[in-house]
């Protein structure tokens, strides 16, 4: 022990005072020419005493981008978790939280009291980099949804979920392109067309979010029951259905004429024939039966799973209608064999809801300025909107499920769970909002609506379970 360190005292003082004597020599070189300015941090280093420029030193770095976003991730994910907590507390999905956090982070909450701390924390340099993070973290979790997606159930299903799953999207879309109708003169972004608005103001109203929902189901014990499975298996058609209508809606609305649009949707066609009539055949042989079955996916089986997904959202950006429906498309292809696509989706899932998805809720809240909705007219308006939005997705369901021969009650609660829109919502608004289609006034209202739908589910699943009467239901043919 004492020659071990004896031996290591050796060594430091020996390699130590050549440096020393190195840089004092070194100080003495003439400097070279040209040689750039002192950093600014240093001349304010130099002028100030050594806890000021400590402390100097300590805000310029913060302030710098990588710690600028280090300390973003900090306070969203900081916020989401304990928002969603609180939220969870009450009775609600903790995803609600997460999306109400991403309001509170924003303008309307955070930038308002604390205005300097707000610009200190969320500079507008820094938003880009923010909006790309919030981007891929979507992306992802569209994949975990496509994978998640159950054919098998659609097809036990088939004729109850396309029933009341179109039901709840032609309705309120119909709703949404009435009061598209009514709002597009004063609330419409500058420069965009009614058709644009109307097509996307339907979208909005239409729109379920199957993961949220299942969450739901799953929170209740409502999974393994005949409401459950019949609820999965229309909003898993809702999210086909009404993402493949969003997909035509954004190539419409992102091309300059008829002709460009007709071609877009002749290139979306060839990719989603290609994606499930090549790629799907393909994946399992590629991948190979010893792979599928592993406990764990190797290194080499990830690699090959992402690079689909990337090379299925680069072809739908470059189409022109968002990456995220390439992502999802990857997802909805991925092979069953030995139970893969669920161990994908825990660990794409666990990755993206935790760091990456509060960043675009957070980056949504930056976007939603409540403060614009500053008068009772804008407020009626928004209070008419989450009206109708939940008249025409709830009370379509409900009418459909109920001619399908399901009672009064378990219609009026499919119905109520097919309201909900959460993250899918969400996804939505901000793609009409990059396309210029939504002014922010209008943005604010149906983010608003977003969160209050969403958060009406359980409420109302509880109210109309307990309260409407289930006696004298229309014959039911068959339930599992």
């Amino acid at each position: 022990m004492k020659r071990s360190s004896l031996l290591y005292l050796v060594i430091i003082v020996f390699t130590i005072l050549p440096i020393y004597g190195l840089l004092q020599l070194g100080s003495s070189l003439p400097s070279p020419e040209g040689a750039a300015a002192q950093p600014v941090a240093a001349v304010h280093a130099a002028s100030a005493g050594p806890i000021s420029a400590m402390l100097g030193g300590l805000s310029h770095n913060l302030s710098q981008p990588l710690g600028s976003l280090f300390l973003q991730l900090l306070v969203i994910i900081a916020a989401s978790r304990l928002v969603g907590r609180i939220f969870a507390a009450f009775g609600q999905p903790s995803v609600v939280g997460e999306m109400a956090a991403g309001i509170l982070l924003g303008p309307s909450l955070f930038g308002l009291l604390a205005p300097g701390a707000f610009a200190f924390v969320f500079p507008k340099p820094s938003l880009g980099v923010l909006q790309l993070l919030a981007q891929i973290g979507v992306c992802l979790f569209m994949f975990a949804v496509g994978v998640e997606l159950n054919v098998q159930h659609v097809r036990n299903r088939a004729q109850t979920a396309v029933v009341v799953s179109h039901a709840s999207i032609v309705f309120p879309y119909l709703l949404g392109v009435g009061l598209a109708y009514l709002l597009f003169s004063q609330y419409a972004a500058p420069g965009t067309t009614f058709t644009a608005f109307a097509l996307f103001m339907g979208i909005s109203m239409s729109i379920t979010a199957f993961p949220v929902l299942a969450r739901i189901l799953q929170e209740r014990g409502l999974s393994g029951t005949f409401l459950g499975s019949t609820a999965i298996t229309c909003a898993a058609v809702d999210d086909v259905t009404a993402w493949s209508i969003l997909a035509f809606v954004v190539a419409i609305a992102r091309a300059t004429n008829l002709g460009g649009a007709a071609m877009n949707l002749v290139l979306v066609l060839l990719f989603v024939a290609v994606m499930t009539g090549i790629v799907k055949r393909l994946l399992p042989r590629l991948l190979g039966a010893a792979r599928l079955a592993e406990e764990t996916p190797s290194r080499s089986t990830l690699a090959m799973i992402i690079c689909v997904v990337v090379a299925g959202a680069l072809c739908t950006e470059v189409i022109g209608i968002h990456a995220l429906f390439g992502a999802f498309l990857a997802g909805a292809i991925m092979p069953e064999i030995g139970g893969f696509r669920h161990k994908l989706a825990v660990r794409v899932e666990s990755f993206s809801t935790v760091l990456l998805l509060p960043l675009f809720f957070a980056f949504t809240g930056l976007r939603t300025q409540i403060g614009l909705l500053n008068d009772v007219q804008s407020w009626l308006i928004c209070l008419a909107i989450i009206a109708v939005a939940t008249f025409g997705k709830l009370g379509g369901s409900a009418l459909a499920a109920r001619l399908t021969g399901m009672n009064w009650s378990e219609s009026l609660q499919l119905g109520a769970l097919m309201n909900t829109r959460g993250l899918m919502e969400l996804i939505a608004l901000n793609i009409g909002y990059d396309l210029g289609i939504f002014s922010p006034r209008i943005f604010a209202m149906l983010v608003i609506m977003a969160l209050v739908t969403t958060a009406l589910t359980g409420p109302l699943l509880t109210f109309f379970r307990e309260r409407i009467s289930t006696t004298n239901p229309l014959p039911i043919a068959s339930r599992p």
